[in-house]
């Protein structure tokens, strides 16, 4: 062991983080194979715990040059162990290794008498391994499944019917959707992020509504803030931004639907011929697998005669990242399926009129033309449309700005999550909040 964790004295009550798959460190990186809003979540999640007054490791697996223990902050540790072999394994199939990876896990605990309030695991691999740990160190266990295999299973078969085979080659959904069911059952409690996922499991799993709750995630206000017109021109004028600019973030994975937004941007750039769509997306180096859908990319884009108007960016460090969001003239989420899309509200944050996806959970918390617009990606029409609403007028561009603002800030801080999770597993009462928009935030006012 490279590092030893600095905290096995501290007084404070321990919580274990877990999650397993991906590069989780104190700064990941972003856009790495299996690599997302997820490790964002884990690790912000973890500090705002911590600045409640705990200790809290976060257990994730070691491979390929990776330090045993890093430090995130003063109370936040990251802890590795090895399963598997030194290389990457994909999170469809890390399941394999899991009892290997809880068994030193264990053993690491034991010698060095670590004490847990909770476990905390995330997506299934994790959820049987923090199932596991749980049953063997007497410790309650909430799962946080951040997307569900039923779901997910149903939206790709939908999106590639004749492809349903290789479907299920490359996702494991079988394999996956069997676990999913046994750790549910096992675990305290399930946590979902999103109605959706809530409704997915009392309805397709059976799971008992007394075990499920729902925690929307949270981005960090600290961070994504809106500012002056000055600052977002001086911000445009050092990236090189021009014209209207319309922005999508994320990963570079099919399920984003970038191709769907390309082809929907043919109608924007026929009705306003001075805007650009910008893709910054993928991680720092691409995988094989990434650089195919990338190609992919590049070709439509040509084929479309859009070569002019639509632009790589690339990964954006964690730094950069809400400048790029200010800078931008409407923000995207053009995905498939998306369990919330903490792109979307990061976006919001920063005072940007964001575009959202009905295949998912977070439209459902906004008011059409108040907090954002909402479109089907499918329909590239629709999604053209609204995207074209929010470049064409001022008042609706500034009333989104505005308003989207407002609701990130209401609902979906890091610090609201942390005390959520907490008041949970200490079974006292808590203020939670409806993820569907009922009333309007400020009074109607005829001249907006």
């Amino acid at each position: 062991m490279t590092e030893e964790l600095t905290n096995l004295r501290s007084a404070l009550p321990r919580i274990a983080m877990v999650s397993t798959h991906g590069y989780v460190a104190a700064q990941p990186p972003l856009g790495a194979a299996d690599t997302g809003g997820q490790v964002v979540y884990v690790l912000e999640l973890s500090r705002k715990l911590a600045q409640l007054g705990y200790e809290v490791d976060i257990w994730t697996r070691r491979f390929e040059d990776q330090p045993a223990v890093e430090r995130v902050t003063e109370h936040v540790h990251i802890v590795r162990e090895r399963c598997g072999g030194r290389n990457f394994i994909p999170k469809e199939y890390l399941y394999e290794k899991v009892p290997q990876w809880t068994e030193n896990a264990v053993r690491f605990i034991q010698r060095h008498n670590l004490k847990y309030e909770f476990i905390n695991s995330h997506y299934w691999d994790a959820g049987l391994a923090g199932q596991l740990l749980s049953e063997v160190l007497g410790v309650p266990h909430l799962h946080t499944p951040h997307s569900l295999g039923v779901w997910k299973k149903r939206l790709m078969e939908t999106d590639y019917p004749v492809d349903a085979p290789q479907v299920e080659r490359r996702y494991n959904f079988a394999r996956r959707i069997h676990h999913e069911r046994l750790l549910y059952a096992s675990a305290d409690l399930v946590v979902t992020t999103t109605p959706q996922q809530l409704h997915v499991l009392l309805e397709d799993y059976e799971v008992p509504q007394e075990k499920c709750r729902m925690i929307p995630p949270g981005y960090d206000d600290e961070r994504f803030f809106p500012m002056s017109d000055s600052s977002r021109q001086a911000i445009r004028q050092r990236l090189g931004f021009t014209g209207p600019v319309v922005m999508s973030i994320g990963r570079l994975a099919r399920n984003k639907g970038y191709d769907l937004l390309i082809r929907a941007f043919q109608i924007v750039a026929e009705r306003a011929p001075d805007a650009d769509l910008h893709l910054a997306v993928g991680g720092a180096e691409l995988t094989p697998g990434e650089q195919k859908i990338q190609e992919e990319l590049r070709k439509l884009v040509l084929q479309l005669g859009l070569s002019e108007r639509v632009h790589f960016g690339g990964f954006i460090p964690d730094a950069d990242l809400a400048d790029y969001y200010r800078a931008a003239d409407v923000f995207v989420l053009s995905s498939r399926y998306e369990p919330f899309g903490m792109t979307a509200i990061e976006a919001m944050a920063c005072g940007t009129p964001t575009v959202v996806t009905v295949h998912g959970g977070l439209y459902r918390a906004l008011t059409f033309g108040r907090h954002a617009l909402y479109a089907d990606p499918f329909d590239r029409e629709d999604l053209g449309i609204m995207i074209l609403k929010v470049l064409k007028h001022p008042r609706l561009r500034a009333r989104l700005a505005r308003m989207g603002a407002h609701k990130a800030r209401s609902l979906f801080t890091w610090t609201g999550v942390a005390q959520q999770l907490i008041a949970l597993v200490e079974r006292r009462p808590s203020e939670t909040f409806a993820l569907t928009d009922t009333e309007w935030d400020e009074p109607w006012n005829d001249a907006d």
